[in-house]
């Protein structure tokens, strides 16, 4: 077991964006000025994007990362990276495809389905077992692509698709390492709240109060969503004040121009909570040993302890690295605390 304090710092370079054709998959050419992005794209790497099912059939949109000296004869090693909860992959996710792009690797960030552009009715849906099958539909893609070696796959999950990626390699051999950065658990949120407050009877309440909405979703013919979250039609200048502090940090990131997009959505449905009462992630940590695990988080995290629990819980070969100073959202697109390095480093030596 390993445990360590690390900063990486990177450099900024020139924006540019160039696309390139992908065999085998509806694909596209995606130029600057047609892409909005919550970073600059640097000239280092290509960046297309791409389409491709799961095994439900619903069609996940995708950007495809390269170095820029790609060569189609070689093979490489991949990743496939999952955006924050609620996120999109304009966001984050990019961040970490272009930086790991820039390290030699082929990275793939995509949105779940139901939300972004990828396909999936109704939209804003939330659901454990899709989401988590998602990252395997992404191995399914890269695997089959002539310029990537199937066996050096590996995954990284943001936020919520921390979780969903370790449950994906659970029951998926095919990703070889996995490293997660500011982890949640869903399941534990709906059913414990991120500091276990929850009591039974507030649970029970949930339930009943979820229930009876889906009477009312079945007779509008849609699900409903919440009130209230961040601006829709464009950043807001300034975080509100009186927010709680978890969501004062998220309005942050996803309400102002720091990392707002037209694609996020502020809630997933109403009832989305549901499956996450009663479907836990993460329940077989220990079957992904021999297969290497890195668990990033801040040491101001709110989301510490998601982190921890699950490390303890899995099995060796683990390592957990914590970013001095940083907090939950600082790990989505903070390019001098997220350890690009030491993500490099760990994918190098297991794939």
């Amino acid at each position: 077991m390993k445990r360590s304090m690390f900063v990486a710092s990177v450099a900024l370079a020139t924006v540019a964006l160039v696309g390139c054709s992908t065999p085998g998959v509806q694909s596209q050419s995606a130029p600057a000025d047609e892409v909005y992005l919550t970073y600059e794209l640097r000239d280092t790497v290509t960046m297309e994007a791409v389409r491709y099912e799961n095994r439900y059939g619903i069609e996940l949109a995708g950007h495809l990362f390269k170095p820029a000296d790609f060569d189609p004869s070689q093979q490489y090693p991949a990743i496939v990276i999952g955006t924050p909860y609620g996120g999109v992959k304009e966001q984050g996710a990019g961040i970490y495809a272009m930086n790991m792009a820039e390290r030699g690797f082929i990275a793939l960030a995509f949105d779940e389905s139901y939300n972004g552009e990828s396909g999936g009715e109704p939209r804003d849906l939330s659901a454990p077992g899709i989401f988590v099958e998602d990252f395997s539909a992404g191995v399914d893609y890269l695997g089959t692509r002539p310029y990537i070696d199937r066996d050096r796959i590996g995954a990284i999950g943001i936020c919520g698709a921390g979780g969903f990626a370790l449950t994906a390699a659970e029951v998926d051999p095919r990703i070889k390492a996995i490293a997660t950065t500011s982890m949640y658990d869903i399941s534990v949120m709906h059913r414990y709240n991120i500091d276990y407050s929850m009591t039974d009877e507030q649970r029970n309440a949930t339930l009943e109060r979820l229930s009876q909405q889906r009477w009312d979703d079945f007779e509008n013919g849609t699900p409903a969503l919440p009130r209230g979250g961040w601006p829709t039609d464009g950043p807001a200048p300034a975080v509100p004040e009186g927010l709680p502090p978890v969501i004062s940090e998220f309005f942050e990131y996803y309400g102002t121009q720091r990392g707002w997009h037209p694609n996020t959505i502020p809630n997933f449905t109403l009832t989305s909570g549901l499956s996450f009462i009663n479907f836990p992630l993460m329940t077989h940590l220990e079957q992904i040993s021999p297969r290497p695990i890195l668990m990033v988080m801040g040491e101001n995290a709110h989301s510490r302890l998601m982190t921890e629990q699950a490390f303890e819980r899995a099995a060796e070969p683990k390592e957990l690295v914590v970013i001095p100073d940083a907090r939950h959202i600082d790990l989505y697109d903070r390019e001098d605390m997220i350890p690009f390095d030491k993500l490099d480093s760990f994918f190098s030596e297991y794939l």
